[in-house]
């Protein structure tokens, strides 16, 4: 069964990849709004914003600014998860020899890929406007892995609306909250320096220690709890997202 499920998720996975490469708008599309908030605040606000750090606000910014291209880059998963059920192509594969959940796996890994790429991009053009890193390979490597957990949990998160949302306006709505939830985070500024009930709830909410992990991990200071943090987050958003997830598409599909 589990051969038979890697098959049919890897076939799958090929036909979503193939829609990526004959329209590449969607990964462009993706990475040009963070690419233009990063722009604008390190060129027009960065003078003016006091982060405690000797580094350039670029380095300060850049892991929000990653953040915010997964939130975008997301809306598409359930726009396409939309498109496939109006148009069809689930009710198509049930009547086929293949697994079930292989449908949705495949549309998570391309949304996966597409993000991969979409960080890479906007990680280039945060290099020209000049971010610098002393991380070694390992700070690398572990920069990747919460941001691919990061990933895979806001994408199941997207797998719900795109199943049960009405209309496609709806299906990829969801994501807006999610973009502007790093602005309510210590990604753009240190989270000292806001009022006392939006600081309680920037210091509680996920995007914080994911920030603040990676922006440590970058600059090769102590991360203390954050990593632990962040990866809890991760793991606990993507385990209740996937069940959610799984209990929508069985009752679309049943």
């Amino acid at each position: 069964m589990s051969k038979h499920f890697f098959g049919d998720t890897t076939v799958l996975l090929g036909r979503s990849l193939r829609h990526i490469t004959r329209s590449p708008d969607t990964i462009i599309t993706t990475a040009i709004m963070p690419i233009a908030m990063m722009l604008m605040f390190v060129y027009v606000f960065g003078g003016a914003i006091r982060t405690g750090s000797d580094s350039s606000y670029v380095n300060y910014m850049l892991p929000g600014i990653l953040l915010i291209t997964v939130a975008s880059g997301i809306a598409y998963t359930a726009y396409r998860l939309f498109m496939d059920m109006k148009g069809g192509i689930f009710e198509r594969f049930q009547s086929m020899p293949t697994a079930r959940s292989s449908v949705l796996w495949a549309h998570v890994l391309t949304s996966l890929v597409a993000n991969l790429i979409s960080l890479v991009v906007v990680t280039l053009v945060a290099l020209l406007m000049g971010f610098r890193s002393g991380a070694g390979v390992s700070a690398w490597l572990a920069v990747a892995g919460i941001l691919i957990l990061f990933t895979l949990a806001l994408t199941w998160i997207a797998v719900i609306p795109g199943l049960s949302a009405k209309t496609m306006e709806g299906a990829s709505a969801f994501s807006y909250p999610l973009i502007f939830l790093p602005f309510l985070s210590s990604a753009f500024v240190p989270t000292a320096t806001m009022p006392g009930p939006v600081r309680f709830f920037a210091e509680n909410q996920p995007v914080t220690s994911i920030v603040n992990a990676i922006r440590a991990l970058f600059t090769g200071t102590p991360v203390g709890t954050d990593i632990w943090i962040a990866l809890a987050w991760c793991v606990g958003i993507l385990v209740v997202a996937y069940a959610f997830a799984m209990r929508t598409y069985r009752r679309k599909i049943s």
